[in-house]
């Protein structure tokens, strides 16, 4: 499966731009999350957006919470900048640096013009088996977002947030993510209160996996995920505030604690 330090964003990450989106003035958001299975915290994040004219950062930070430090005690920041061009949201870099007990890791990705350009994976990852596994093709990681990158939705309204497909990339794997629209409703967190709407989530590997993992087999085959989205001010943008993901042993849960613009 994907790596514990950014496994948080890339359930996070949905969907791609919809419409050209310069900010006139900056603006920033806050979004402080929770992630439980079963009913218990295993997880907290936060993330903070900027947009200033055609550009963007987002940061965040992830670490174990509750009983899944005494398991895996992985903590991180996770780090994405790029620009919006007409339609489309350009990452120009990625970083994810992260812990696990004392074992560091990074994931490095660089983009130009839409595309990758170079992926840096420390440690090196292993040797793959060529019998079952998956390369990742010339075509494939072009016009691909990031997993931080892909958090977020220029969208009309509400009811054009969902009905979409992203290309995403997380340094090793490249997979397709399908929403579909499925109801609307309406969520009071800190920092908002109004309506949302929800969309089913698909999940298609592209290349970059071994193939017969069960999880990735459940991922796309059995697994129910919905992600529910709501809007940031009046920006135009929509970013998730409550995912949940079923696993081959139960559901994961992220919710959204704080959601709000920042000053």
């Amino acid at each position: 499966m994907l790596r514990p330090s950014h496994a948080f964003a890339v359930l996070l990450a949905v969907a791609v731009p919809t419409t050209g989106f310069a900010a006139a003035s900056p603006q920033s958001f806050k979004g402080e999350y929770t992630v439980s299975f079963l009913g218990l915290s295993v997880a907290r994040a936060s993330f903070s957006s900027r947009y200033e004219g055609d550009s963007y950062t987002i940061n965040g930070t992830v670490s174990a919470a509750g009983l899944a430090r005494i398991f895996d005690d992985t903590k991180g920041t996770i780090s994405s900048k790029g620009t919006i061009v007409g339609a489309q949201m350009r990452p120009q870099v990625f970083r994810a640096d992260y812990t696990s007990g004392k074992k560091a890791s990074v994931v490095d990705i660089r983009f130009a013009n839409g595309a990758v350009t170079s992926t840096q994976v420390i440690p090196t990852p292993g040797k793959r088996d060529p019998r079952n596994w998956v390369p990742i093709g010339d075509g494939d990681l072009k016009s691909v977002l990031d997993p931080m990158a892909a958090t977020v939705i220029h969208a009309d309204s509400l009811d054009k947030v969902c009905g979409r497909t992203v290309k995403f990339y997380d340094g090793e794997m490249r997979a397709d993510l399908t929403l579909t629209y499925a109801s609307k409703g309406s969520i009071s967190v800190k920092g908002y209160k109004g309506d949302t709407v929800t969309c089913k989530m698909g999940f298609e590997p592209v290349a970059g996996y071994r193939k017969g993992r069960k999880a990735l087999n459940f991922l796309k085959d059995k697994s129910r995920m919905m992600v529910t989205f709501a809007p940031l001010g009046q920006s135009g943008i929509y970013a998730p505030i409550r995912a949940t993901v079923g696993t081959q042993i139960g559901p994961l849960t992220i919710s959204a604690g704080r959601f709000e613009a920042a000053d």
